[in-house]
C-alpha cells in the first residue's frame, strides 16, 4: 500500500521492443557508427527511475536529505520512523544516478585494502573494527531486504576473483588467510587447474572465491526502498537541483531554482553526483565515471560453460573489470572504467569493456551487446568512505569508491542514527580524517591519464 504520495513505475519486463545492438567484435573492433546512440542501463527495463509527479517543495523540514539514492532513502527511511518531517530531493529522477547503474555486486565493503596494508595504515585493533563492520553492512542489505519485503533477486552468490598473474595468486592467498583470521569471512582459493569450475576461461591464474558476497537487481531495490521511504510518510521531490546551501545560527537553508527549504538538519548524500552543496564537500569528492554494457541473451549451453556457479566476479588489475550473469537470465553484464577519452554518448567510449569481455571469453565475440551506460561513482583521497558532519553542521555520508551497495545503505542508517543521537549510530569510521587535496581541481582532468598509467601497467605486469 502506497502513502500519500503517488510515483509512476513501469515493469517494461517483458518489452518486445529490447534495443538492437552491434556484436562485441565489432564493438571491440570500433564499428560503433552502426550501432545508435547508447545510455539506458539494463536495470532501467524493469525498474525505470520514477516519473513523479512532484509535490511542491516545502518551506520547512526537520530534515532535507539531499540525493534520493541508496544513501539518502535508507536514512529518510530510519528518519522518517523516527517521527522526523523529510524532505528527500533529487536533482533529477529519484535512482537516475548511481545507484541504479551499478554492476548490483554486494560485497562485505572491506574491497580496498588488503589486509596487512589496512592494519599497517591503521593499526591491528582500529583495522579489525573496521574488517568486522564491513561484514555488517553486507548482513545488513541482507537483513533489510528481508524485513522490508524488497523483490529485488538478492541471492548470495560469492564472489570469484581471478589472478591476472601467478604471483597476484599467492597474494589473494595470503590476504584471505589474514581476512579469515580477523574478521571472520569464509574463503577458499581455487588453483588454475581447477578454476573450469568456476569460470570457463583460461585468463587468469586461479583465484579466490568467498561464497557469502552477494548480487541484486540494483534497479528493483531502489524502487522497493523508494517505496517504504513514501509509505513512511517523507515527501519525495524529483527534478529539485540545489543551487546553494546557507546557514545561520539555528538551522540552514537549501536554495533551488524558485524555492527554499528551512531545515533542522541537512543530509548530504550525494556521493559522485556531489554539487552546489558548499566547498568542504567539492573539496573531498572527485566524480569517476564507470561504465557497463550487458549482451543479449546467450545460449543457456554455452552460458553455463562460461559461468556455471553463477557468481559475481571480478579480477586483480589495477584498473580492474567486474562482471556477473543477469538475475535470472542467461546474459552477461560486464562493467569498469569508462573511456574518458571518447564522448559517453558514443559507444567508442564502451569498446574496451568488449575487449576485456572477449580476452576472457573469447568465444563470445558474435553476441550482441543490448545496452551499453555509464554512470558516476565518488571517490576520495584516501579510498575510505567517510561519514560525519562538516563544520558547517552538515551531516554526510559519501565517498563509497566503487564499493557502495552495501556501504552506502549502511551509512545511510549510520548517519540517520547519529542524527537521531542513537548510540547505534557509532561507527568504526567515526572520526576518520576526511582528506581534502590542495589541486582538488585538477583531480578530474588527471584521472584519465592516471588510469591509462595503470593500465599499461597492468599490461606489463610492471
Amino acid at each position: 500500500m502506497m502513502g500519500s504520495q503517488m510515483i509512476a513505475l513501469t515493469d517494461h519486463s517483458n518489452s518486445e521492443s529490447e534495443p538492437t545492438g552491434i556484436s562485441l567484435s565489432e564493438l571491440a573492433q570500433g564499428w560503433a557508427k552502426y550501432w545508435s546512440t547508447p545510455g539506458t542501463p539494463f536495470w532501467w527495463r524493469a525498474a525505470p527511475p520514477a516519473s513523479g509527479p512532484w509535490p511542491s517543495l516545502p518551506k520547512s523540514a526537520d530534515v532535507v536529505v539531499i540525493g534520493a539514492g541508496f544513501t539518502g532513502l535508507s536514512a529518510a527511511l530510519v528518519l522518517t520512523r523516527a517521527g522526523r518531517q523529510v524532505a528527500l530531493v533529487d536533482a533529477g529522477a529519484p535512482g537516475f544516478g548511481a545507484s541504479t547503474r551499478n554492476g548490483g555486486q554486494v560485497g562485505s565493503g572491506n574491497q580496498k585494502f588488503r589486509v596487512k596494508t589496512l592494519i599497517r595504515m591503521m593499526g591491528e585493533r582500529k583495522a579489525i573494527e573496521l574488517l568486522r563492520e564491513g561484514v555488517e553492512m553486507l548482513d545488513g542489505i541482507e537483513a533489510l531486504v528481508k524485513q522490508e519485503n524488497i523483490d529485488c533477486s538478492f541471492a548470495r552468490c560469492g564472489r570469484f576473483r581471478g589472478a591476472m598473474r601467478p604471483e597476484h595468486y599467492d597474494s589473494m592467498a595470503r590476504d584471505m588467510e589474514d581476512l579469515r583470521r580477523y574478521s571472520g569471512v569464509d574463503s577458499f582459493m581455487v588453483a588454475r587447474q581447477e578454476q573450469h569450475k568456476e569460470i570457463g576461461t583460461d585468463l587468469f591464474y586461479g583465484g579466490s572465491l568467498v561464497p557469502h558476497d552477494a548480487s541484486l537487481h540494483p534497479g528493483r531495490y531502489h524502487s522497493g526502498l523508494l517505496e517504504r521511504v513514501i509509505e513512511a510518510g517523507a515527501t519525495v521531490h524529483g527534478d529539485a537541483p540545489v543551487r546553494g546551501i546557507t546557514t545561520d545560527n539555528s538551522s540552514h537553508i537549501v536554495h533551488f531554482d524558485r524555492a527554499q527549504i528551512r531545515a533542522r538538519n541537512i543530509l548530504v548524500a550525494t556521493n559522485g553526483y556531489t554539487k552546489n552543496v558548499g566547498a568542504f564537500f567539492r573539496k573531498r569528492i572527485v566524480p569517476i565515471r564507470s561504465a557497463q554494457l550487458t549482451t543479449e541473451i546467450i545460449p543457456a549451453q554455452t552460458f553455463a560453460r562460461l559461468m556455471p556457479t553463477r557468481r559475481v566476479y571480478g579480477n586483480t588489475n589495477r584498473v580492474f573489470f567486474y562482471f556477473r550473469p543477469a538475475p535470472n537470465e542467461n546474459r552477461l553484464i560486464w562493467g569498469g572504467r569508462a573511456n574518458h577519452f571518447a564522448k559517453d554518448t558514443a559507444l567508442a567510449a564502451y569498446a574496451h569493456l568488449a575487449r576485456d569481455v572477449l580476452r576472457t571469453f573469447p568465444a563470445l565475440g558474435d553476441v550482441k551487446v543490448a545496452y551499453a551506460w555509464s554512470g558516476l561513482i565518488g571517490y576520495t583521497y584516501d579510498e575510505f568512505p567517510h561519514l560525519g558532519r562538516s563544520p558547517e553542521g552538515i551531516y554526510y555520508a559519501m565517498g563509497y569508491c566503487g564499493t557502495g551497495v552495501s556501504r552506502s545503505t549502511h551509512f545511510g542508517q549510520k548517519i540517520a542514527l547519529q542524527m537521531l543521537g542513537n548510540a547505534r549510530g557509532r561507527s568504526a569510521f567515526d572520526g576518520l580524517t576526511f582528506p581534502s587535496h590542495v589541486f582538488h581541481t585538477l583531480a578530474r582532468p588527471a584521472m584519465p591519464l592516471v588510469e591509462a598509467w595503470y593500465r599499461a601497467r597492468d599490461i606489463t605486469g610492471l
